[in-house]
Parts: C-alpha cells; sequence; structure tokens
C-alpha cells in the first residue's frame, strides 16, 4: 500500500519535472534565436564598410577585395584579406542558423536540440534565464514533453513486469518438472 502511495507520487514528480522542462523549451528557443539575430546585426554591421569598398572599387565583389588584401606585400594588408574572409564565413553561418529558425516552433525545438550552433547554444546556456512563461506554445510543450517522459516510464516499467513474469514463469516451469 505504502509502495503504492509512494509510486504514484513519484509519477506526479515526473510529470510536473517534464513539464516545466518542456515549458523551458520555447523560452529557450526564444532566447537562442534572439543571440543570432544580435550576433547576425553585429556582424553584418561590422562587415558593411568592407562591402561598401567592394561595392566601390570591384562592382561588389567581396572576393577581389579580400584578393587585393592577400596579394598585398604588406603583412597587415594580407592579414587584413584573412580577417574579412573569416568575419564573411560568420557571416554566413550566422545567416544559415538564422534561415534555419525561420520555422515553426517544433522544427526551430528540433533544430536547436540537435543542430544548434555550439558557441550560440554555449552562450544561451551561459546566459539563460528561467522563467515560466503560460503562453499557448509553452503549455502545449510542456504538456507534450510530460506526457512523452511517462509514457516512455510506463513503457520501461511494462518491460520490467514483462520480464519478471517472465522469470517466474521460467523458474515455476523448472519446479514443476519431476526429476528424472
Amino acid at each position: 500500500m505504502l509502495a503504492s502511495i509512494l509510486f504514484r507520487y513519484l509519477i506526479l514528480i515526473v510529470a510536473c519535472v517534464g513539464l516545466l522542462l518542456g515549458i523551458q523549451l520555447p523560452n529557450l528557443a526564444d532566447q537562442y534565436e534572439k543571440r543570432v539575430d544580435a550576433h547576425l546585426r553585429e556582424v553584418t554591421q561590422n562587415f558593411q564598410p568592407f562591402q561598401e569598398i567592394a561595392n566601390k572599387h570591384f562592382n561588389g565583389n567581396i572576393e577581389k577585395l579580400i584578393e587585393l588584401h592577400r596579394k598585398s606585400e604588406v603583412k597587415p594588408f594580407q592579414e587584413e584579406g584573412e580577417a574579412i574572409e573569416k568575419m564573411i564565413k560568420r557571416k554566413q553561418r550566422f545567416e544559415a542558423e538564422a534561415t534555419a529558425l525561420k520555422s515553426g516552433l517544433p522544427n526551430k525545438i528540433a533544430h536547436i536540440l540537435f543542430n544548434s550552433d555550439k558557441e550560440m547554444m554555449d552562450e544561451t546556456l551561459g546566459q539563460y534565464s528561467y522563467a515560466v512563461p503560460l503562453n499557448q506554445d509553452a503549455i502545449m510543450v510542456g504538456v507534450t514533453v510530460a506526457t512523452a517522459i511517462l509514457l516512455a516510464l510506463e513503457l520501461l516499467l511494462a518491460l520490467a513486469r514483462y520480464a519478471a513474469a517472465a522469470v517466474v514463469r521460467k523458474l515455476g516451469q523448472r519446479k514443476a518438472k519431476p526429476a528424472q
């Protein structure tokens, strides 16, 4: 009887924890998306003067500007070409991440959980602010996560009961056989 009561409370606790974790996912997605957007805006702003130079002298071809820097005999200009190229790659990385986040909430959460940019995720988690937003998305995701956790737990318990019953049956069959 006591074990049954404790088990029910354990299930309630697991459900509550699952609900709270699920509620955090839309909040995590929101904070991650804002971080990506902020970095993209910053790198775009920092890159703009170089793009303007490329527009003015190379019909917008930034690769020609980088090539000019690399071919320079002055070492700082060569290194500046590398710095511009790194900036372009960083900008492209954030643009790709921003594009991936322009989807529905389930796809956005899946992307963040399984394919997020490591730097952005580390920063987001490092400065994450927990909240319990009670909007429709948070509640739906929270209920979904709690339900999935409870179903997985029930499945594991059912498998354990099945395995235990099989062992008991096997032991019962051994005892039932007459000694020869």
